[in-house]
């Protein structure tokens, strides 16, 4: 059973001559252990998308099934419940609280979960140390480097144990070493911890980390392959999948009609 199911979505922003349709009836699904990259250009969707599955937004019409349970048949508290323990995110910016240290970054949804002292900080240790921070459990995000903040967030994003890691550009901020050793880690989040991870990247060094290219474009989804694995034939690869259907989608869409003189 897939972990998310996506069927024929829509979504529309706006109306009349200002509307822009983000979605185009896009269909997706993702299984347990799975690493998928999303690209596409510039406003091609791929955000919406994530939003979507994610429970962030609502979409005009089509279905988010996320363990087989469909968001739309959710009251908002269900839908809360849901996000906090079957889905993980991870944002740019990292999104941590400064005040906070390492370990009380980590274990915030599950204390706002209602889960106990001693529950919460050895989750959050558990998952710290995984991701390499053991030693820094008590700095807080002003104490790390960037590359260690998004390890924080990530340990965040996992401590309560969802099937589904949600990435938006989570290497957008980061130098080219951190972003590699970031991308890796949500490799391994997928590969060896056996979430599901969805990763929106407009980088494709970083999408050969995954293990799909999803591409976008206009709101559809006009490729859907196989990576080789990271590396930089596999960088190569990503690149020539993403010219290939941008180019075929651009050319399968036909040109505005010319107003008449």
């Amino acid at each position: 059973m897939p972990i998310v199911s996506v069927e024929k979505l829509t979504r529309t922003y706006g109306t009349g001559e200002t509307a822009v349709r983000a979605l185009d009836g896009v269909s997706l699904s993702v299984n347990a252990g799975e690493f998928v990259a999303i690209m596409g250009p510039s406003g091609c969707g791929k955000s919406t998308l994530l939003h979507l599955v994610g429970g962030l937004d609502k979409p005009d019409s089509g279905v988010v099934k996320i363990v087989d349970t469909d968001l739309s048949t959710l009251s908002d508290g269900d839908l809360t419940r849901l996000r906090r323990r079957e889905i993980g995110f991870v944002f740019q910016f990292f999104n941590l609280i400064p005040v906070l240290s390492a370990i009380e970054n980590a274990a915030l949804p599950l204390v706002l979960d209602g889960k106990g002292r001693k529950e919460t900080d050895a989750k959050a240790a558990e998952w710290l140390e995984k991701v390499g921070l053991g030693g820094r459990m008590n700095n807080r995000p002003d104490e790390l480097s960037g590359g260690q903040q998004q390890r924080v967030a990530i340990a965040r994003a996992l401590a309560a144990d969802p099937k589904l890691v949600l990435a938006d550009e989570p290497t957008g901020n980061l130098d080219s070493k951190s972003a590699d050793e970031v991308s890796e880690l949500l490799r391994q989040v997928a590969s060896e911890w056996g979430r599901s991870v969805v990763m929106v990247t407009h980088d494709p060094r970083i999408a050969a980390f995954a293990h799909r290219l999803v591409v976008m474009s206009d709101g559809r989804i006009v490729s859907d392959k196989e990576t080789p694995g990271d590396g930089q034939a596999a960088t190569e690869t990503a690149r020539l999948l993403i010219e290939t259907a941008t180019a075929t989608a651009a050319e399968a869409t036909p040109p505005p009609a010319l107003a008449p003189e």
